[in-house]
C-alpha cells in the first residue's frame, strides 16, 4: 500500500492494512495447495487531498446546500485535483496496465456502529487506452466521482439519520488493481464473493455461527447490489438454496454478470457509476471459457442438472464443481480467512473477495466488523396470533424491543406493480428525507426486495434512501414472487445500525394485517405509499436467536 498526499487513509484502507498482516501471520496457506492468497496492490489518496480539492475549487459552498446530485457531480468534475498529487497519479497509470477500482475510504466508513456500506461511490475504469493522457483523465474523473458521492443527497440523509454532523466526514480514496482476466472486449473475475462469519438467516441444518457465503460470476457488484447470486452455508456447501425445483433454480439463479468494458469507448458520462461497465449474459461467459468451475448443465430429457459442462444445454450458476466436487478448496479457504479476520477484528466479520482460476488466485478485497449474536427476547404465542398483531414473521433479523415508533410508511398492495418500482424509489427517498429532517423514525413495509439494482425484483433503492426507518418489513404476495434480500451492502447497514427487519414470503405462514392499515387515517398519500402517524407507538419485538418477530398495534386504537 502506498499513500499519496497527507492525512488519514480512511476506514476501508486501514482495515485492509490491518488484515494484510493478520493473513500473513495467521492463515495456514499449506492447507490450500495450488491457491495463492493475497490483497491486490493499492494506493491511497489521503484525506488532506480531499480537503485541498474542496478548498482550492471553492466546493464547500456548493456541497453544503441541497443541490441536485447531477449538478453537484458536474461541479466536482469541473474542479482540479491538487497539483501536488498529479505526478503520482500519472505515474500510477503509466506503471499499471490493468483496470482499476477507485473506491471510497472515508473516516466513518466500515465502523462497527455506522458502517456506511454502499453509501459512497465506487468506479471501475479500464485503464486500457493507448493514450496515457486519456487513462490519466479517466482516473482523475473517477476520483472526483468518489469525492462528489460524499455530498450526494442520500449520503447526507444517511449521516443525519446516524447522528453525524456534516463537518465530521472526510474522504480518502483507494485506487486498487482490479481482480480479473482479459477477454475479448471485457475484463472480469471468474468468481466474486461476500462471506459473513455470522448468519442471521440460518436454514436447517445450518446454525447462526456457521456463517453464510454468497457467490457470483463477474464483478462483485452483483452481490453487494442485492441482485441474484448463489448463497449457501459454509458448514453445508453441498446443500443448495431452497429453490424447490430445477425449473425455479434456472429461472431465479444468476443469469447476468458485470464486467469492465475493454471494447468501444462508451459515451462520455463521468458522473455515472457504470460508465465503463457491461452487463453480459452467460453465453458471453461461455465463449470466454470462464464457466468450467461455476456451472451445472440442465438436461431437458431427464429434467436434471449435471455438474460442469458435460453436454450442450442451459447453464445454471450453481458453483457445484467448486462446492460439491471440490475442484479447489474454496469453501475451506473462505472459512479459514473468516476465522483469521475474526481473530484480528475481535468479533464477527463480513469479507469481500474475488478469484481467478488457472492459476488459482484468491484476492482479498475488504473486511467489515459485524454485530454478533444477542440474547433471547421473549415472544409469546398469542402475540404472534392475536388481534393486536400487525405483523408476525418467522424470519426476522435483529434483537430486542422497539417501543418508540409511531410513524408507518407502507406500499399500497393494490397498486403495486414491479414495472413502477423505479418511480417508487423516488417517492420513498423523498418521504425518507422528510422523516429524517423532522427526526421521526418509522416502520417501512414494502413488497419485493429493497436494496436491489434490478427493478423487477423490488424497489431499487440504496440504504441511504430509507435511512430513517427503524423497522423494515419486506413481503411478497401472489403477483410479487421474488426471493427477498439475503446479502448485500444493504444488509450490512441493517444489521450494524440495529434496524429490526422482517422477511415475509408469500409461501410463509405469517402475515400483515393490511385491512387494519387501510382503516387508519393517512397524513400523506402518494401514488404508491401511505404514511400513517399513530397516536401511540407500536411495540416491535425480535428474538435474534429464534429469528421470530412481531409488531403489535397500539393498545389505544381499535383493532
Amino acid at each position: 500500500m502506498s499513500i499519496i498526499g497527507g492525512g488519514e487513509p480512511g476506514g476501508k484502507a486501514r482495515g485492509l492494512a490491518d488484515i494484510r498482516g493478520a493473513l500473513e501471520a495467521g492463515l495456514d496457506v499449506s492447507r490450500h495447495p495450488g491457491v495463492t492468497v493475497d490483497i491486490p496492490a493499492l494506493a491511497v489518496l489521503g484525506t488532506d487531498v480531499f480537503d485541498d480539492f474542496l478548498k482550492d475549487n471553492d466546493l464547500t459552498t456548493i456541497a453544503g446546500p441541497d443541490l441536485a446530485d447531477d449538478r453537484l457531480a458536474s461541479a466536482f468534475q469541473r474542479g482540479d485535483l491538487p497539483f501536488s498529487v498529479l505526478g503520482d497519479l500519472r505515474a500510477l497509470v503509466n506503471q499499471v496496465d490493468s483496470p482499476l477500482a477507485v473506491r471510497s475510504s472515508s473516516l466513518l466508513e466500515d465502523a462497527r456502529t455506522s458502517p456506511f456500506a454502499g453509501v459512497y461511490g465506487t468506479k471501475m475504469i479500464p485503464n486500457a487506452a493507448h493514450d496515457a493522457d486519456a487513462r490519466f483523465r479517466a482516473l482523475t474523473q473517477a476520483v472526483k466521482f468518489v469525492y462528489a458521492s460524499a455530498f450526494a443527497r442520500l449520503a447526507k440523509d444517511y449521516r443525519a439519520a446516524t447522528g453525524h454532523a456534516e463537518g465530521e466526514e472526510k474522504m480518502a480514496v483507494i485506487i486498487q488493481e482490479l481482480v480479473g482476466k482479459r477477454y475479448p472486449g471485457r475484463f472480469y473475475p471468474e468468481l466474486s464473493g461476500v462471506a459473513r462469519s455470522f448468519n442471521y438467516y440460518p436454514m436447517e441444518p445450518a446454525r447462526p455461527g456457521d456463517g453464510v457465503v454468497s457467490l457470483a460470476l463477474g464483478l462483485g457488484k452483483t452481490i453487494v447490489d442485492g441482485d441474484r447470486c448463489w448463497t449457501y452455508s459454509p458448514a453445508a456447501p453441498r446443500v443448495d438454496p431452497p429453490f424447490g425445483s430445477v425449473e425455479r433454480l434456472l429461472k431465479e439463479s444468476q443469469t447476468q454478470f458485470w464486467a469492465v468494458n475493454l471494447g468501444e469507448p462508451p459515451a462520455f458520462d463521468p458522473i455515472r457509476e457504470t460508465e465503463y461497465l457491461l452487463s453480459e449474459n452467460l453465453s458471453a461467459a461461455e465463449r470466454d471459457g470462464t464457466l468450467r468451475y461455476l456451472v451445472s448443465t440442465y438436461s431437458p430429457l431427464s429434467g436434471r442438472l449435471s455438474m460442469g459442462l458435460p453436454f450442450p444445454g442451459p447453464r445454471a450458476l450453481t458453483f457445484a464443481p467448486l462446492l460439491v466436487l471440490g475442484e479447489t478448496s474454496l469453501n475451506d479457504l473462505v472459512v479459514d480467512v473468516l476465522r483469521t479476520c475474526e481473530a484480528q477484528v475481535g468479533g464477527p466479520v463480513e469479507i469481500e473477495f474475488a478469484m481467478t482460476f488457472e492459476p488459482h488466485r484468491f484476492r482479498f478485497l475488504q473486511v467489515r466488523a459485524m454485530p454478533g449474536a444477542l440474547q433471547e427476547t421473549r415472544i409469546d404465542h398469542d402475540e404472534q396470533e392475536g388481534e393486536r398483531t400487525l405483523v408476525a414473521g418467522g424470519m426476522a433479523l435483529g434483537n430486542g424491543v422497539v417501543d418508540t415508533v409511531t410513524e408507518v410508511v407502507y406500499t399500497v398492495p393494490e397498486t403495486f406493480d414491479l414495472k413502477n418500482t423505479s418511480a417508487m424509489a423516488e417517492e420513498l427517498e423523498a418521504i425518507n428525507r422528510r422523516m429524517v429532517q423532522s427526526g421521526r423514525p418509522y416502520l417501512l413495509i414494502v413488497l419485493g426486495r429493497l436494496g436491489t439494482t434490478d427493478p423487477w425484483l423490488g424497489i431499487p433503492i440504496r440504504w441511504a434512501g430509507i435511512s430513517g426507518a427503524r423497522v423494515v418489513v419486506e413481503a411478497t404476495q401472489d403477483n410479487v414472487r421474488v426471493e427477498l434480500s439475503q446479502g448485500s451492502h444493504f444488509f450490512h447497514n441493517l444489521m450494524s445500525l440495529g434496524v429490526k427487519y422482517f422477511n415475509l414470503s408469500h409461501s410463509g405462514l405469517r402475515r400483515i394485517d393490511w385491512d387494519w392499515l387501510k382503516r387508519q387515517p393517512a397524513v400523506e398519500e402518494t401514488r404508491f405509499f401511505r404514511h400513517l402517524s399513530l397516536r401511540s407507538p407500536l411495540l416491535v419485538k425480535v428474538d435474534g436467536r429464534s429469528s421470530r418477530g412481531v409488531i403489535l398495534k397500539p393498545g389505544d386504537l381499535p383493532l
